[in-house]
């Protein structure tokens, strides 16, 4: 249907973490017009601390973001990436963080300073904060207790009931809400999903954007469970907690690996607690999903990842269908 009217797909992706790049890095080969929709609620590490001392919405994962969307030479890219070991005060710190908090200060506003190094690392595509404000996330457990900051979040190793943000009102950056209704194609992106995921969907203009949205939702589901937040989870049990937080089924597909994962590695996650989520067809497609499988993974790593290649030539062809 794009080549009819000659006009490249719309394609957002949402989330945040060490999976969302991955994906961004594949599809900004594509002819596609692509957007990024971020977290920005990061406390631990340097975002954690720039955070506390500027009080400006966390870096670091805009910061993976525009490195995967950049197409600079591979040295500066390099260098925006680099992580000080030395110096007491830059010691933790990424480059790239502190260049994100420089032009904050130098334009007055985080989003601006996005915009600005997006435009000198020659950024294909836009990138979006969440919120363009410091913000919180907190985790009501199913024994009652609250527990704030996303890095303590998965330490308490307890069952998460639900997630929440402060303030109270989170205002969503307006160009987000409206890449959200442009979109042909939204991409929920693999990653840590109450930590990493869902901090950018419960913020209700967000929510409310994704249940009026004209073009397809996918999700593309984790392959392993994590330890602190999706221990036992199924592949639906992961989407049910998005319908959860939504209040409404804001998923239409989910993208599932169907390869084996060799013993050697999962011993290897045995040792994080970590294992295959199980892909339960029948629940899923009770639930009214499309269920789109493939060997998705990187089997050249030892650390299970998605393969930038394959996830993107696979959701590039979903817009051809």
């Amino acid at each position: 249907m794009f080549m009819r009217d000659k006009r490249k797909p719309n394609v957002v992706v949402i989330g945040g973490g060490t999976g969302m790049p991955v994906l961004i890095r594949g599809l900004k080969d594509y002819p596609l017009d692509l957007s990024a929709i971020v977290t920005v609620a990061d406390d631990g590490g340097s975002s954690g601390r720039l955070r506390s001392e500027m009080a400006i919405p966390a870096p670091g994962d805009i910061r993976n973001v525009i490195a995967a969307m950049s197409d600079a030479e591979p040295m500066i890219l390099q260098m925006f990436q680099h992580r000080f070991e030395n110096g007491n005060s830059l010691s933790g710190h990424s480059l790239g963080n502190l260049l994100l908090a420089a032009m904050t200060s130098i334009t007055g506003d985080f989003y601006k300073g996005i915009k600005e190094i997006s435009r000198v690392l020659n950024v294909k595509g836009r990138i979006y904060p969440i919120a363009n404000q410091n913000m919180f996330l907190h985790a009501e457990m199913e024994d009652g207790s609250i527990i704030s900051g996303e890095s303590q979040i998965p330490l308490v190793n307890k069952t998460i009931k639900r997630v929440f943000l402060s303030p109270d009102h989170i205002e969503p950056l307006p160009e987000a809400i409206q890449a959200i209704k442009n979109a042909d194609l939204i991409v929920i992106a693999p990653g840590s999903l109450y930590t990493s995921i869902l901090p950018n969907i419960i913020i209700p203009e967000i929510g409310e954007a994704l249940k009026k949205r004209t073009g397809k939702t996918v999700y593309v589901c984790n392959v392993m469970t994590q330890y602190g937040e999706t221990q036992g989870y199924t592949a639906a049990d992961h989407v049910q907690a998005i319908q959860d937080h939504t209040g409404d089924q804001c998923v239409d597909s989910i993208v599932v690996h169907n390869a084996p994962i060799e013993h050697d590695v999962q011993k290897l996650y045995e040792e994080e607690k970590a294992e295959p989520v199980v892909y339960d067809i029948q629940r899923l497609l009770k639930m009214g999903l499309e269920i789109i499988e493939g060997d998705i993974i990187d089997h050249t790593k030892v650390k299970l990842r998605h393969d930038t290649d394959k996830i993107a030539k696979l959701l590039y062809s979903l817009m051809e269908k």
